[in-house]
């Protein structure tokens, strides 16, 4: 079972489930897992979608006893991850953690995820369950979209991250700007004729991000290959890439599993890759929710705790406890 609505469109597909075709693929953040939801995308009468009922008894249970990791555990791993970012003169590295909801018995996952479309209409938005893992999500980023007939691909470099009231700082600039570089390196091996945008604020329900656009037209042969270039992008994982995966091994507490990794989306005229941020795993007695943030040299700790409970509430705050 999944449901999903893409960006800017308030039309609730689904999957038929009667072909082989791959039209839903999501990928691990490490790229070692695949889930894929095979048949042709349909659209859903919502009138069909109001009557079901969808709660956590639906859900699968928690296979293994995570125990949350603690603020003063944050903050202590925060100050080692500054430490190795100053001594290596990296420009960023992405922490993450899980922030472990149980303080329910009843969760009706259908309003949840209404509610969760309502607040994030400029993202990806899913909500599945295939019997062994069970996850929900929102988020904007795309990691790629290509036009099958015009062979344009886009992108975008997203990154910093500030309550939508509050000024930029230059953390958030600096932290930005490797990112629009990683990208801008990578596709100008494929045209010369690359166009950017300016860096303007890109606007995702509590919080705002600096979003840079990249458009270029490929070969469809190249399609795959750049994807794989680009993820992990410096937004979810950091610069030097090779090195920052290690040490994210090393430090974070949990896998990621499909969190930081990527969504496949192809209809008829495009492939479409959205970045699996703001996302949630469900079991029937625990929602745990992925959050993490870009660490600089200027970061500090005590904010970068705050910026992931803003996170966290993406999902959490839509959750319906009945």
């Amino acid at each position: 079972m999944i449901y999903f609505k893409f960006p800017f469109n308030e039309k609730l597909y689904s999957i038929d489930e009667n072909t082989y075709k791959k039209s839903i693929t999501f990928y691990s953040f490490d790229g070692l897992t695949q889930l894929n939801f095979k048949g042709n995308i349909i659209e859903i009468d919502s009138t069909e979608f109001e009557e079901l009922i969808i709660t956590n008894k639906h859900l699968p249970t928690t296979e293994n006893h995570f125990v949350e990791e603690t603020k003063n555990e944050y903050l202590h791993t925060l100050e080692h991850i500054i430490q190795v970012i100053v001594d290596h003169n990296l420009p960023k590295l992405v922490y993450s953690r899980r922030k472990i909801f149980k303080d329910f018995i009843l969760v009706d996952l259908k309003e949840s995820f209404k509610n969760l479309c309502n607040a994030y209409p400029n993202a990806f938005r899913y909500f599945f369950n295939d019997g062994k893992n069970a996850w929900i999500g929102a988020f904007s980023e795309v990691l790629g979209k290509f036009n099958k007939n015009t062979y344009e691909f886009e992108t975008m470099s997203l990154a910093g991250t500030l309550p939508i009231s509050e000024s930029w700082s230059e953390k958030e600039k600096e932290e930005q700007k490797p990112v629009s570089e990683y990208i801008k390196n990578i596709l100008k091996n494929y045209s010369e004729d690359l166009q950017i945008s300016s860096t303007y604020d890109h606007i995702s329900g509590n919080i705002k991000h600096l979003r840079t656009d990249f458009k270029i037209i490929i070969k469809p042969k190249d399609l795959e290959n750049i994807i794989h270039q680009l993820h992990p992008t410096p937004a979810v994982c950091g610069i030097p890439k090779d090195f920052c995966i290690e040490n994210i091994k090393a430090f974070e507490k949990f896998p990621r599993e499909l969190y930081a990794g990527y969504i496949k989306v192809e209809t008829e005229d495009y492939i479409q890759f959205f970045v699996n941020l703001r996302c949630a795993k469900l079991y029937q007695d625990s929602i745990h929710s992925f959050i993490g943030g870009g660490i600089t040299a200027q970061s500090i700790p005590e904010k970068e705790w705050m910026e992931t409970e803003l996170k966290s509430e993406a999902v959490l705050k839509n959750l319906v406890i009945l």
